[in-house]
């Protein structure tokens, strides 16, 4: 294990460690004006969502390494108006060339190649190809330091919202799919929240906890610590006349013929056909092959 105090290296070097480890990070594309009427562009991946009733968002332009404010920290001290919108995969590459130190005079989305829609209820633009933006009132600004890299918090209330149609699924509900969002990681890395990488998690359940697990479960060589939360949350074990039914069962026979004129050890058997079972969904029957050890 490395342990690093922040004070003990430059903090560009600690930037590059935490901008590495606390990823991916949602991207807000922001859309400023200024009080002369001059629109800035601009992406931050120091960004979220920070309450709900009121919609409440969060983004942090920090101090450039010439000491200098960001464009759109500057705007949004004059007008305390903002559009965030968000950066599928099909618009990264424009979101970034608009990151680049253009002046501050220059309107990005000119030079990015992005079409600007007129918001309703605040002055700055809205990006058209944006798969959502939200238009928001700056509520507060909260300075985090003024030497280089130090940031202001800048605290945005929703006041509208636009989805695009095609993101969202047969339920109603956005498909993270259809969305095709990118994430922030270090250095020159993104990641796309697509096919392989977009998986579910079950809501958590007040279930058995690993603590509850059977020793030579927990401290198994095979089950990972996600195969031992699965388990955990599983609020009742299976009872004793179930053990023994599915112990008759046609899958548990041929593992225990395997182990018998296979030469296996039985117990990984047993290990390895809950590891399959739980990365199919069904822990349940992953415990009745368990509990049969």
């Amino acid at each position: 294990m490395k342990t690093i105090s922040p004070q003990d290296i430059p903090f560009q070097a600690f930037y590059r460690l935490l901008n590495s480890s606390v990823a991916p990070r949602p991207i807000a594309f922001v859309s400023t004006i200024s009080q002369e009427g001059h629109v800035n562009l601009a992406p931050f991946s120091f960004f979220n969502i920070v309450g709900f009733n009121p919609p409440m968002l969060v983004f942090s332009p920090t101090i450039t390494r010439h000491g200098q404010k960001k464009h759109s920290l500057l705007n949004v001290q004059e007008v305390p108006e903002v559009t965030i919108n968000l950066v599928s995969h099909a618009m990264v590459e424009q979101t970034s060339l608009a990151s680049a130190e253009f002046d501050r005079h220059v309107n990005e989305f000119d030079k990015a190649g992005f079409t600007a829609v007129a918001s309703e209820r605040v002055k700055p633009p809205r990006v058209a190809e944006a798969p959502v933006a939200y238009e928001c009132l700056v509520r507060q600004l909260i300075p985090l330091g003024d030497s280089a890299g130090a940031g202001t918090m800048v605290v945005c209330e929703v006041v509208l919202a636009h989805f695009q149609d095609h993101i969202f699924g047969e339920n109603e509900q956005i498909d993270p799919h259809k969305i095709d969002l990118v994430g922030r990681l270090g250095a020159d890395w993104y990641v796309r929240a697509n096919d392989a990488a977009v998986f579910e998690v079950a809501r958590p359940q007040i279930g058995l906890g690993v603590d509850q697990l059977p020793a030579a479960v927990r401290n198994s060589n095979i089950l990972t610590g996600n195969d031992l939360g699965k388990l955990g949350s599983v609020k009742t074990l299976p009872t004793a006349d179930e053990i023994t039914a599915h112990s008759q069962s046609e899958p548990m026979l041929a593992l225990r013929d395997e182990a018998r004129y296979g030469c296996q050890y039985l117990p990984d058997l047993l290990h390895f056909r809950a590891k399959q079972l739980l990365a199919e969904g069904n822990a349940e029957e992953a415990w009745l092959v368990l509990l049969n050890g």
